[in-house]
């Protein structure tokens, strides 16, 4: 595996990647381990995780710039992801034992509960634009489970893949209990179908969930996919426009654009559509574009070439269709790497391609409705449905969004974030399951009914 600098496109390091008898090894070494780490206390699995959170805010410069490094996000954004990091650690530290305490039941048994026990193995198929705090939201709830885990992490960030090892060995996690698998995308069915791996977490691509959850399924093993989003951020009269837009730039360029949780989609109420379009348009022309590792960038470069090019297409399409260029859409004369500009498309029509498919980078579509029912009707006419922003002071229309936007979020009155205390999950193409909460660590357990003695006894129907 090769890392590149997405500013300079320059090589930074090969990494040897693993062949069948090395994966086999890591595979058997996972599976042995749980044998014994699932018998540990949840004080222990505690210990071992904060301890993790500590080194985390320890090494935050050098495991930012490592980030910054790999996959182009601004300085600033990898250190805020690194620590953020530290903070789903120290939750799950904090609530699993809760989270999994037995819960009693009346049966009519002498005993009856549900218990919350871990399933084994767990492979994770992790993406590079979240690079640390993708894993570790996965990691902190399987670990303090009783679960292994294995990680294969995307192949453009190997450093940031081995770093997330090394934090939990140093943090005295057992041997084998969380492994990288330096492997490549097509070495992910032979380990999901491995009889010793019992699930698999993946955040990643519609395409990627789809080949990764038809193996799940095949195998009959639980599968968590987190994928794509093309999120709505919906503006209706009342709403705080100053507030609305300030929020509505920060999520539209947050990781260079490069988000599934990003508001992608504005739909703006007609009667405060101009004033929030111009605000808008300007403050997205202040940011400036450039070297992530400078502290007066707000928006680095994209991670590839590709993604860079596929979001230029895209532009150019909407264009070429007739769509207002309100700001960028231009690839930077001149320089290396792969930077694109803050862009703002207006007047789509369902013709063009960025009115269906994520835009993966920070370009944002403009659209204009005309009352409530014609947002959220436009808001839920993707197949996607991660989550979603409304804007308005008006407690009905905050109720009506609540039970009609199509998505596994709805934030009123702020932007989309991911919370450790809140589930976090879409529907429709993105995705199914649940991360973070308690709705996260239950995901990977085996929830079993448990009943001693008493009136079941003898019993002659099912």
């Amino acid at each position: 595996m090769t890392a590149t600098n997405p500013h300079t496109g320059e090589k930074l390091r090969d990494y040897p990647t693993l062949n069948a008898e090395q994966t086999q090894a890591a595979i058997a070494q996972a599976h042995e381990t749980f044998t014994t780490y699932r018998r540990t206390t949840f004080a222990e699995r505690a210990g071992w995780m904060n301890r993790a959170a500590e080194l985390l805010e320890e090494r935050v410069e050098s495991l930012a710039q490592l980030a910054t490094n790999e996959m182009g996000k601004t300085l600033e954004a990898s250190r805020q992801e690194v620590l953020k990091c530290a903070k789903v650690c120290r939750y799950y530290a904090e609530h699993a034992q809760r989270f999994l305490a037995p819960q009693p039941a009346e049966t009519g048994a002498e005993r009856a509960e549900v218990r919350y026990l871990p399933l084994g193995v767990i492979l994770a198929v992790m993406p590079w634009n979240f690079p640390f705090w993708q894993v570790f939201r996965f990691a902190a709830p399987t670990l303090m489970a009783g679960n292994t885990a294995l990680l294969k992490h995307a192949s453009n960030v190997p450093g940031c893949a081995l770093a997330i090892e090394e934090i939990f060995r140093d943090a005295g996690v057992p041997q084998g209990a969380f492994q990288t698998l330096m492997v490549g995308s097509r070495d992910v069915e032979a380990v999901l179908r491995d009889e010793r791996v019992k699930a698999v977490s993946l955040t990643g691509s519609e395409g990627a969930g789809r080949a990764v959850s038809s193996t799940a399924g095949d195998v009959l093993k639980p599968a968590l996919m987190e994928l794509g989003g093309s999120d709505p951020f919906i503006v209706m009269p009342s709403a705080d426009l100053d507030e609305a837009v300030q929020s509505a730039v920060t999520s539209r360029t947050i990781n260079n654009g490069q988000s599934c949780i990003a508001a992608k989609r504005f739909i703006v109420h007609r009667d405060v559509y101009e004033p929030f379009r111009d605000r808008f348009v300007a403050a997205m022309r202040e940011l400036r574009l450039g070297d992530p590792m400078d502290p007066q960038t707000d928006i680095g470069p994209l991670a590839t070439a590709q993604i860079r090019d596929e979001l230029h297409e895209q532009v150019q399409d909407a264009v070429s269709k007739g769509a207002e260029l309100l700001l960028g859409g231009e690839l930077p004369a001149g320089g290396s790497g792969y930077h694109y500009p803050a862009t703002v498309l207006g007047g789509l029509t369902p013709d063009m391609n960025v009115w269906f498919e994520e835009t993966f980078g920070p370009v944002a579509s403009l659209y204009v409705v005309d009352d409530i029912e014609q947002a959220i009707t436009l808001a839920n006419a993707t197949r996607f449905g991660l989550s979603s922003s409304a804007w308005t002071n008006d407690p009905a229309e905050q109720e009506r969004f609540i039970e009609g936007l199509e998505a596994g979020a709805t934030f009123i009155n702020s932007m989309s974030v991911s919370d450790p205390r809140l589930p976090f999950g879409g529907v429709k193409a993105s995705g199914f399951g649940r991360e973070l909460g308690r709705e996260g660590i239950l995901e990977f357990v085996n929830t079993k009914a448990v009943s001693v003695g008493g009136s079941h006894a003898g019993a002659k129907t099912e």
